[in-house]
């Protein structure tokens, strides 16, 4: 993730603010991703502050990684828009075998690890927010449509150790830091860098009880059956495809995230 933009408008551009109330969210399929990846990525550029001549570089990272996740089973893409896009999230559902946790160092949560074989956790891999929504909460807002349209008990979500900005701001929103996950580089990187260390989010769905504080209830398994999974896919669509190597690029406007 790149430095969050400044909260105080260009001078003269005060009037292309876009009102909260104006916002509407909008879910996109594959191919509805697909026709729109380069506006995607020129709401990205928007929406972040690159170093000078880095722009560019930043802009095809971002489309790389769209490429990546829309072939993701269960893939989706939430926009906020009036007249133009103002922000979007997107993630998928993590795979059953959980190769979303590869690398995590020591062993995961069991309630984590229950709701992922039982198909009950999403993850959010990208969220923008452009900087001329006065929408303060969209970011938050943009997430917790995403999570619920999925039915997802759980969130999930990897953010670089490094990025003290984003993880705050996930912070904020209420998820939980339940450890490191050490991955390889990024193919696109230069030879011989080194490993990328991610902290793993994710952000209980379920209410917080005496017996469950942090609101991370175990699934339940029936006598004779698997656990109940009315709303995830049967285990002919699993993957064995690993989960994506880099972090998740939050890109947090100031005053939108903190909401």
């Amino acid at each position: 993730m790149t430095a969050p933009l400044s909260q105080e408008p260009p001078q003269g551009e005060a009037s292309t603010r876009t009102p909260a109330h104006a916002l509407r969210l909008r879910r996109l399929n594959r191919w509805q991703t697909e026709t729109l990846r380069e506006d995607l990525a020129d709401l990205y550029a928007e929406s972040t502050r690159a170093q000078p001549g880095q722009e560019y570089r930043g802009r095809e990272a971002f489309l790389r990684r769209l490429t990546r996740d829309i072939r993701q089973l269960g893939f989706s893409l939430l926009i906020a828009e009036d007249m133009t896009f103002a922000g979007c999230a997107y993630g998928f559902p993590v795979p059953r075998q959980g190769t979303w946790w590869r690398g995590f160092d020591g062993p995961l949560p069991q309630s984590v690890e229950q709701l992922t074989a039982s198909g009950h956790v999403f993850a959010i891999t990208e969220i923008v927010v452009h900087p001329h929504t006065d929408d303060q909460g969209l970011a938050r807002r943009l997430q917790e449509r995403l999570l619920a349209d999925h039915h997802a008990s759980l969130g999930a979500t990897l953010v670089a150790q490094t990025d003290a900005p984003a993880c705050d701001a996930f912070l904020s929103w209420g998820w939980q830091d339940i450890g490191t996950i050490r991955r390889p580089p990024d193919p696109a990187a230069l030879r011989g860098s080194d490993p990328v260390l991610l902290r793993a989010l994710v952000l209980p769905i379920g209410p917080r009880t005496a017996a469950h504080p942090d609101g991370l209830k175990p699934t339940t398994t029936a006598p004779n059956g698997p656990a109940d999974d009315h709303n995830s896919a049967g285990p002919g669509d699993l993957r064995a495809d690993p989960a994506p190597a880099g972090p998740s690029a939050l890109v947090v406007y100031p005053g939108t995230g903190l909401a």
